[in-house]
C-alpha cells in the first residue's frame, strides 16, 4: 500500500488536538474514523473575515451578514418548549437582539457579557427591531485573530456533542490545518479523472482542490476547488452506475422471448379498453428490444397517474405467457395488489388464463392451490404483495417480474424475486411518483429508463383550486354540487387524532363536521384509516367502490391503490401538511373517468413561503414531472420519496439540484470514457480503474473512499 494510503488510513484520535475522547466523539457524530474522513468532511459555506456589516446598515433585504460587536446581556425565559435565549450585542452604531430555541445550554456557558464575538447569522425584522435567530458565534481574541491565516473562513457543520468537546466549525478548522501540517497533498493525493477529461474541462488539479476548499488561498482558487471535487464526486458515481449496468448485462443472461403470439395478438386486437398511446406504443417497443436482446432487462417505467403503465405490465406480462414463461406482479400494499389483480381478470377474461392474488390474507387449502399450480407451471400470472418473495412461492419457469410503486420496496426484497428461477427473469419496476430526469439518471443509472408522458385520450385535466378555512362553506357546496349529479367525494386528512403539537383538523373531528352537514338518510359517509382492520378497511371501500356511500373520509391510506372512477373531487385537508409528491399522488385518485374532476387544497390562513409555493404548483400544472422538479428544488433530492434508500444520493459536496450543468457533464465524461474504452485497459485510464476498484470494495474507513 503506497504512503498516501497509509498516512490518510490512520485512526483520527492520532491527529494533533484530538485524542481518545474526542476521537470516539468525531467517530459517533460525524463517522469520521481516519485522516481521510476528516479530508473529506466539506465546509459548508465560508465567511469573507475582512467583510464586517455595521448594525444601522442592516435592512429588510439584507441576507446572511457578519457583525462584530460586544454582548450587553443574557436572558433565558419561558420552560420547556417555550423556552429560549436572547441577548443583545452593540456595536458603535446600535444593537440586535440575538436568539436562541435550542443549545441554550452550551451558549449560556460559551456567552460571556463584556466580550467581544464575530457573529454570523440572518437579520430579521421583528416589531420594528432586527433580531438574528441561532447565529453562529465567534469569540474574539487577539490569540484568534493572530491564528486566522488567509481571507475566507470555512464553516464547517457541527453538533452540539461536538461544541462541548471544543469542537465548534472553529475547532475542525483547527483539526484540518493540522491534518495538511501533516502530509503533502501533491505527493500523498492520488489523481483519478483521466488527464483529458481533466483538460476538456479545464478542472484543477485534486491535491490543490482539496487544500483550496479546506483553507481557500483566493476566492478563485475555492471556485475552482470546488468545482473539481464535485465534477469528481458526480463522474465518479456515473463511472460506478455505468460499470453496474454493464456487469450486470454480461453476468445475468436474459430469456428470450422470439415470438409475440396469441395472447398478446387476442388482447391487442380484442380486449385493450382503449387505443394506446403513442407513449405506451414506444416503451412497449423498447420492452420488446429487451426480451429480444439476450440480456436480462432491468427497466424502469415512469408514468405519471393514470397514464396507463399497468396496460404496459399486462401487455409485458403477456410477452412472457406467449413464450412459455409465467409472470408475476408485486405490489406494496394488500389494497393495490387486490386493485392489480381485479383490473387484470376483467381485462383477460374468457382468454383461457390463470390469474391469481396471493397476499397474507390468502391461507389454508386457496394457499396451497395455488403454490402447486405456480409449481406446475398451471398458473399464468400471480399478483401479490411481499408474500411472493416467501421461500414457499416457487415458479417452474419465471420469466418476467413487474414491481409496482418499487421505492415501497427494500433493494434486498426486490433482489429475492431473482432467486426464484436459476437464470433471473426480467425485470419491469414501475412508479407513479415522477423523478425529475436528472434525478432518474442518477439514482437509477444502471437502469433503462422509460417515460409513459401522455394521458389516455378522453381524459380532463383535474381542475385544482387552493381555499382557506374561510371557504369552508364554499366547499360544502362544492361536494353538494358533485353529489347531486351522481358523483362522489374523497375528504383526505393527515392526522387521525389530535395531537398537542399540531393544530391541524383530526380525521374523526372532520367526519362528524360532514356528518352534520350531510345528515343520514340523505347521505352515507365512509370512513378509512390505518387504525382500522383490514376487514373494516375493506368493507368501507367496497361500500364507496359500489356507489353505496357518496362521501370518503380517510387518511393517506386510500393515496395508491383505489381506483373509483364515478369519483370526481378529491378534498385534502390540511394540504400544507403534505409533500407535493403525495399531493399529486392523491390528486391522482380522482380523474378517472370521462367527467371533470376537481381537487380542493384546505389549508390554514397563514402558510409559509414554502407551502404557498407548494400550494400555487398544484393549481397551476397536473403535470407530475415539472411537479417533481419543484418538489425536489424545495427538499433537496436526498428527501424525495424512495431515494433515501439508494445510498447514493448522501453526496459529500455535489446537490443533484443546484448542480445539475456539472451532472450532464459528468455523465457526458462518463460515457465516452466506457464507449472507448469500457474494460479501462488503456494507460490513461489505470488511475480511475484503480480508484473505482478501491471504491466498490465498500471499505468506508479507507483514505479510498473518498476516490
Amino acid at each position: 500500500m503506497n504512503k498516501a494510503h497509509n498516512i490518510l488510513d490512520t485512526p483520527i484520535e492520532y491527529l494533533k488536538g484530538v485524542g481518545p475522547k474526542r476521537g470516539e466523539t468525531l467517530r459517533k457524530e460525524l463517522a469520521i474514523f481516519t485522516f481521510g474522513d476528516l479530508l473529506e468532511y466539506f465546509p459548508f459555506r465560508y465567511v469573507d473575515k475582512t467583510k464586517l456589516y455595521k448594525i444601522r446598515d442592516l435592512n429588510t433585504d439584507t441576507q446572511n451578514v457578519q457583525l462584530k460587536g460586544v454582548i450587553k446581556y443574557i436572558n433565558i425565559v419561558g420552560e420547556g418548549f417555550k423556552r429560549r435565549m436572547t441577548a443583545l450585542l452593540s456595536d458603535d452604531t446600535g444593537s440586535i437582539e440575538l436568539v436562541w430555541f435550542k443549545g441554550i445550554s452550551y451558549q449560556q456557558s460559551y456567552l460571556k457579557i463584556g466580550q467581544e464575538y464575530l457573529v454570523f447569522g440572518k437579520p430579521t425584522l421583528f416589531r420594528n427591531r432586527f433580531n438574528m435567530s441561532h447565529p453562529q458565534m465567534e469569540l474574539v481574541s487577539k490569540e484568534e485573530v493572530l491564528s486566522l491565516d488567509g481571507r475566507f473562513e470555512p464553516v464547517y457543520p457541527s453538533t452540539e456533542k461536538l461544541k462541548a468537546r471544543g469542537l465548534d466549525s472553529r475547532g475542525i478548522n483547527r483539526l484540518v490545518k493540522a491534518l495538511f501540517d501533516r502530509f503533502d497533498p501533491e505527493t500523498e493525493i492520488p489523481e483519478n479523472i483521466p488527464p483529458a477529461i481533466r483538460q476538456e474541462y479545464q478542472l484543477t488539479g485534486r491535491a490543490s482542490a482539496y487544500r483550496n476548499v479546506h483553507l481557500p488561498e483566493s476566492d478563485t482558487l475555492l471556485v475552482r476547488a470546488r468545482q473539481r471535487l464535485k465534477f469528481e464526486e458526480l463522474f465518479m458515481l456515473q463511472m460506478d452506475l455505468y460499470l453496474m449496468k454493464m456487469n450486470r448485462q454480461r453476468k445475468f443472461k436474459g430469456y428470450i422471448f422470439p415470438q409475440l403470439g396469441d395472447y398478446f395478438n387476442t388482447f391487442f386486437h380484442e380486449k385493450l379498453p382503449f387505443e394506446l398511446t403513442g407513449a405506451q406504443k414506444r416503451v412497449l417497443k423498447e420492452i420488446r428490444r429487451d426480451t429480444l436482446g439476450g440480456a436480462q432487462m432491468n427497466r424502469l417505467l415512469q408514468g405519471d397517474v393514470g397514464s396507463g403503465k399497468t396496460i404496459v405490465g399486462l401487455m409485458t406480462m403477456l410477452m412472457a405467457i406467449d413464450n412459455g414463461f409465467q409472470a408475476c406482479l408485486m405490489a406494496p400494499t394488500e389494497i393495490l395488489a387486490q386493485q392489480h389483480y381485479h383490473s387484470i381478470s376483467k381485462m383477460v377474461a374468457e382468454m383461457d388464463m390463470d390469474v391469481e392474488l396471493l397476499t397474507g390474507s390468502v391461507k389454508g387449502r386457496a394457499r396451497r392451490n395455488i403454490l402447486e399450480k405456480l409449481l406446475l407451471g398451471m398458473n399464468h400470472i400471480l399478483v401479490g404483495t411481499h408474500a411472493l418473495i416467501e421461500d414457499a412461492v416457487a415458479f417452474q419457469n419465471l420469466g418476467m417480474v413487474i414491481i409496482d410503486e418499487q421505492h415501497r420496496f427494500g433493494v434486498a426484497q426486490r433482489a429475492r424475486l431473482w432467486t426464484k428461477n436459476e437464470q433471473p427473469p426480467h425485470i419491469l419496476v414501475m412508479t407513479a411518483t415522477p423523478i425529475p430526469r436528472t434525478l432518474a439518471m442518477t439514482v437509477y443509472g444502471d437502469l433503462d429508463v422509460s417515460v409513459i408522458d401522455e394521458l389516455p385520450p378522453g381524459r380532463k385535466p383535474i381542475i385544482t383550486h387552493h381555499l382557506k378555512e374561510n371557504k369552508r362553506l364554499r366547499v360544502f357546496e362544492m361536494m353538494k354540487q358533485e353529489i347531486i349529479k351522481g358523483r362522489q367525494v374523497y375528504v383526505v386528512y393527515p392526522l387521525i387524532n389530535e395531537s398537542e403539537h399540531f393544530k391541524y383538523k383530526d380525521l374523526m373531528e372532520g367526519y362528524n363536521s360532514i356528518q352534520r352537514v350531510f345528515p343520514q338518510p340523505d347521505y352515507q359517509i365512509s370512513v378509512v384509516h390505518g387504525q382500522m382492520s383490514t376487514i373494516d378497511k375493506d368493507f368501507e371501500m367496497d361500500r364507496f367502490k359500489n356507489g353505496e356511500t357518496q362521501i370518503l373520509v380517510a387518511t393517506t391510506v386510500i393515496e395508491v391503490g383505489v381506483d373509483v372512477p364515478n369519483a370526481s373531487m378529491m378534498i385534502i385537508e390540511s394540504a400544507e401538511r403534505f409533500g407535493l409528491a403525495q399531493l399529486h399522488q392523491l390528486r391522482g385518485r380522482v380523474g378517472r373517468g370521462s367527467e371533470q374532476s376537481y381537487c380542493i387544497l384546505m389549508t390554514d390562513n397563514k402558510l409559509t413561503k414554502e407551502g404557498k409555493i407548494r400550494m400555487q404548483t398544484m393549481v397551476d400544472s397536473t403535470d407530475g414531472f415539472k411537479i417533481a422538479e419543484v418538489d425536489m428544488k424545495l427538499r433537496g433530492p436526498g428527501d424525495l420519496q424512495g431515494t433515501q434508500q439508494s445510498g447514493i444520493l448522501t453526496m459529500k459536496i455535489a446537490d443533484i439540484t443546484k448542480d445539475q450543468k456539472l451532472l450532464a457533464m459528468a455523465r457526458a465524461a462518463a460515457a465516452r470514457v466506457m464507449d472507448t474504452d469500457p474494460t479501462l485497459e488503456k494507460t490513461e485510464n489505470q488511475a480511475l480503474k484503480h480508484s473505482l476498484a478501491i471504491q466498490k470494495a465498500g471499505n468506508r474507513s479507507k483514505w479510498s473512499r473518498i476516490s
